[in-house]
């Protein structure tokens, strides 16, 4: 037997024993719809655990108005296709007044766009257990993540306490690439590469195709780039690849000595990720 094909199926058994887990011990749990990569699997993994019976679960995406519009049409098309209940939060006041990174810095537009309307809807919905997709190796604080990660009444984390449920906690990037390859798992465009329009900014190829996302004097180019990981399009670095299959992916994804993070301009500056996750972030 294909010693990569047991490894896969490892984390599967596990991943569905920790969902299955989470509906019983649970009254009102909900599953945190990134549309990512990750989320993908996730969503993947969730079927398979309740197959036949529907999912047991509505899924919650918190929008901050900035994502990629080929990410908005794969969550709309395959939420739909699958019979999923999707809910969509935003914090409609922050969006009105005109909340974005390059107006308030990555960390103001971040907290009010996506921790304020995630701990929102948690509250609005009473929702007592969230499931979501993120990995220990992804990021050094997610490395402090336990499967179970308790919260408190503010959502606030405090990594000595680990309500929040990481069916994903022991796969890796390249785990995830390889079994969305295994299983045929569709997944957002913005993952395959093609020729796109960026501008270097700081060391990374952020999107250029909504000029409202761009600096003074910044002159997008066309490149052949494809994304590792997605957020909202002001803050996702493109990486430069010509892999434009799965299996291209999962292979140069094998190869990869730096972390996906490095492209998410979320993960710099001052306002680390562990400081954004005792504030509530996931």
């Amino acid at each position: 037997m294909n010693n990569n094909w047991t490894h896969l199926r490892e984390l599967e058994s596990e991943s569905i024993y920790i969902l299955r887990e989470t509906v019983a011990q649970f009254r009102n749990p909900v599953l945190l719809y990134s549309i990512g990569k990750d989320s993908s699997v996730l969503v993947h993994l969730a079927r398979k655990a309740f197959y036949p019976g529907p999912l047991p679960f509505p899924f919650l995406h918190v929008d901050t108005g900035y994502k990629f519009k080929e990410m908005i049409e794969f969550r709309d098309r395959f939420t739909k296709e699958i019979g999923a209940r999707l809910i969509v939060h935003r914090n409609e006041d922050a969006i009105a007044a005109g909340a974005h990174p390059l107006k308030l810095g990555v960390a103001r537009c971040c907290g009010q766009l996506k921790t304020a309307a995630l701990l929102h809807a948690l509250d609005k919905y009473q929702f007592d257990a969230a499931i979501g997709g993120a990995r220990r190796e992804e990021e050094r604080s997610r490395a402090k993540e336990r499967v179970f990660s308790l919260r408190d009444a503010f959502g606030q984390w405090d990594p000595r306490r680990q309500r929040r449920v990481f069916p994903l906690s022991n796969w890796t990037e390249r785990d995830i690439w390889q079994y969305i390859v295994q299983e045929g798992i569709p997944v957002v465009p913005l993952y395959y590469a093609k020729e796109r329009l960026v501008v270097r900014r700081n060391g990374t190829l952020i999107p250029a195709d909504d000029s409202m996302h761009l600096k003074d004097g910044e002159v997008p180019e066309k490149m052949w780039v494809r994304f590792r990981t997605l957020g909202c399009a002001p803050c996702t670095g493109a990486v430069a690849s010509c892999a434009a299959t799965l299996e291209e992916i999962a292979e140069e994804t094998a190869s990869a000595k730096i972390s996906e993070r490095s492209t998410r301009i979320i993960d710099h500056g001052a306002n680390t990720m562990e400081d954004k996750k005792r504030e509530g972030y996931f």
